[in-house]
């Protein structure tokens, strides 16, 4: 293994991701699937792909890597494709189509329409978020907060919609929809390519946030509309606008009616979150979720009058989630919504419901009448299922790992992420019909991971011992390097870009040892709602029962030595360790912590921890402030100055506190970097600082110092 070189390779490759084929779109009709992927494991341009008769066809690309194709979209048919680079409108045709002006001559050249020739339109101004009609023959895209029109020619751009003032937006998401729910589209076409249902969301009422460079402070500060925990979210409303700009308001409730709520519990009954949106062939379809997230319904929108009827209503004590794809309504008009069994996340397609102990992450989408999605048994692994009626459900995937996949036709495209690393595989009526490349270059320290199942709580965990260490040899110092937090696990049965950082520290000369405790996914409905209340306690626990069942099993693990390290929520676990659990935990590197719960955003925050005005103890609880005074353990604290989802302003508060108490503790700030850390000379000098301070804090414990 090459040890020296592996921090840079890290950062040359963003973290292993360069390379790596991803968002699949198959056609309808099976023939073509489209794609993204880097030029290279280390050439960061986005080139977009094309999958056709066990071929690979390069579409489109840019010379430059800040302007290569990051995120596509196409018409019903796969045939007419429209992104955005460098803020440009550029279209590639996937095969020559009909001149979608019957009765007229083409009026351009004819390499315009041709197969895999980008073509450049010219737009009102920086594009964001285009999309193809249905039917290819236009193109919506929104610019300045306006939402226009173009036809794919490249002629008759029109304004539909124009915001109000600088805090209105028609047809982009509002942060909370895309940051933490998940929805970062903003207008969806009708079938028939003639309308289109648009998010129209006012910010006004949402306070600012100020990001600023301290080291250019020539620059002027940038302002951000962050709703926080317990402050205003946006507004979002919906409107029908037709192609030739007619608008029909769409009146969606306001609120849910008063339903069963714990008692002591936040009850917030305002539909404030549109969860998501679709334009079936039936109408418009809204997914429209409570303040307090308790309600969900589903509801159908009269396109022309601009009434709704409430096809759906889930609520549920604590939260009420909606799998990705769900709902969905098949070709015959099946509708699949979520399904709770006992503590598992199924769904339900029309009077089916997916098996016992099968929890649901994803609805892929039908083909026909048959239903994809993915699911696991095992919290570790994540397979590819289907269903239709007759065979019933049916498991498609078997090597133990990660797989998703993208159908249509009789083509199924397997997206699967194992421990010998990623494979992209082409199934054609069920059998094997090709592979998709995988460029990522292969790491240059190998994982070695052990598999465990820890403690009482059967907590699911990866050990990674230096590849040079013999039983018997003297134990090693232990570093934890978890994640932990909700919506993300690191403990499973595919490789990833942590897993081989891992095995890089063990390297070094640590045992290391990864748990997805609880709030993470994949393991029922208790396991995640068991931090409710208190973001920090049970995992915490969780990290100290699994490091003590480990050291049980593993004479290799020095319990005398022992450091945390981690990102995000995982920082904020790191900082939360060594000030709680000085008794277990030496030393922690803890990056882009969110100290402080009320500066995070609302929908997250408030999930789990109510109101802060009206349930302030979770937040007491839950933040790491008010326990500066408790610390007496080495602490690099490590941020992003440009971090615009975890301001700045958590790690700057914590430092404040903890000199205030006088603790003593290292701050490194990281000036121009977000939330991400990537490239040479900053991802790969942070390794080797991280690495530094923990050694040098876990030898002062044992010299005494």
């Amino acid at each position: 293994m090459d040890i020296d070189g592996f921090s840079r390779q890290f950062a040359r490759t963003r973290r292993f991701t360069l390379g790596a084929p991803r968002q699949f779109t198959v056609s309808p009709d099976g023939e073509r699937v489209l794609f993204l992927r880097s030029a290279s494991g280390t050439d960061a341009r986005g080139l977009l792909w094309m999958y056709a008769h066990g071929q690979e066809h390069l579409l489109a690309g840019h010379p430059a890597p800040s302007a290569g194709v990051t995120a596509y979209a196409t018409d019903r048919d796969a045939r007419v494709v429209a992104w955005s680079a460098d803020g440009e409108l550029w279209t590639v045709r996937t095969e020559p189509g009909p001149d979608p002006r019957p009765g007229s001559a083409p009026d351009l050249p004819e390499h315009s329409e041709a197969t895999g020739v980008p073509r450049r339109i010219r737009t009102a101004g920086p594009v964001t978020d285009p999309r193809p009609s249905p039917d290819g023959t236009l193109i919506a895209y929104v610019t300045g907060g306006a939402l226009h029109v173009v036809r794919t020619d490249g002629t008759g751009d029109r304004l539909l919609a124009a915001p109000e003032d600088a805090d209105v937006t028609y047809g982009l998401a509002d942060y909370c929809a895309m940051a933490s729910i998940g929805r970062s589209r903003g207008y969806w076409w009708s079938p028939e390519s003639d309308a289109l249902l648009v998010a129209r969301v006012d910010t006004s009422m949402v306070r600012r946030r100020w990001i600023a460079d301290p080291a250019a402070p020539e620059r002027e500060p940038v302002a951000i509309r962050y709703p926080a925990a317990g402050t205003p979210n946006a507004e979002t409303s919906l409107l029908v606008i037709t192609a030739g700009g007619d608008r029909t308001p769409v009146r969606l409730p306001r609120t849910a009616p008063e339903g069963r709520t714990p008692a002591g519990a936040w009850h917030a009954p305002a539909f404030e979150y549109l969860v998501s949106a679709s334009w079936e062939d039936a109408g418009p379809v809204a997914v429209l979720q409570t303040r307090d997230q308790r309600t969900v319904w589903v509801v159908a929108a009269d396109p022309a009058g601009g009434g709704y009827e409430v096809r759906a209503r889930v609520s549920d004590e604590t939260w009420v989630a909606f799998p990705p794809g769900t709902p969905l309504r098949t070709p015959a008009g099946v509708l699949v919504l979520p399904s709770v069994r006992g503590d598992v996340r199924g769904i339900r397609i029309g009077d089916a419901v997916s098996p016992d102990g099968l929890y649901v992450r994803e609805v892929v989408g039908p083909v026909g009448e048959r239903v994809f999605f993915t699911a696991g048994e095992e919290p570790t692994e994540v397979h590819v299922w289907s269903y239709e009626e007759g065979p019933g459900f049916t498991r498609l995937t078997e090597e133990p790992g990660v797989h998703t996949a993208a159908a249509g036709g009789p083509t199924l495209v397997v997206d699967s992420r194992t421990e010998s690393g990623q494979a992209v595989t082409v199934r054609r009526a069920g059998r094997p019909d090709g592979r998709i490349a995988v460029l990522t270059e292969e790491p240059l320290v190998t994982p070695l991971p052990v598999h465990l199942t820890l403690g009482a709580r059967e907590l699911r965990s990866r050990l990674h011992l230096p590849s040079w260490y013999q039983p018997g040899q003297e134990r090693l110092p232990v570093l934890l390097s978890p994640y932990s937090g909700p919506g993300l696990q690191v403990v499973t049965r595919g490789r990833g870009w942590y897993t081989a950082v891992c095995q890089w520290y063990a390297e070094q000369g640590f045992a290391v040892l990864a748990t997805d405790g609880r709030g993470t996914p994949g393991r029922g409905i208790a396991w995640e709602r068991a931090i409710v209340g208190d973001r920090l306690g049970p995992v915490l626990d969780d990290q100290v029962d699994a490091l003590h069942a480990a050291a049980e099993r593993y004479d290799a693990l020095g319990l005398g030595r022992v450091a945390i390290r981690g990102w995000s929520y995982s920082g904020y676990l790191a900082a939360g360790a060594v000030l709680h659990r000085p008794d277990v935990f030496h030393a922690a590197v803890a990056g882009a912590a969110p100290a402080d719960r009320r500066l995070y955003d609302s929908y997250w925050e408030e999930r789990f921890l109510g109101h802060p005005d009206v349930q302030p103890e979770g937040y007491e609880r839950s933040s790491l402030l008010p326990h500066a005074h408790r610390l007496s353990r080495p602490l690099m604290l490590v941020h992003g100055l440009a971090d615009d989802n975890v301001a700045p302003a958590h790690t700057l508060r914590l430092s404040a506190a903890l000199l205030a108490a006088g603790r003593p503790h290292t701050v490194l700030p990281l000036s121009g970097t977000g939330h991400l850390v990537h490239g040479e000379g900053v991802a790969d000098r942070l390794l080797l600082l991280e690495l530094g301070f923990l050694k040098d804090a876990l030898a002062r414990r044992t010299e005494g110092i």
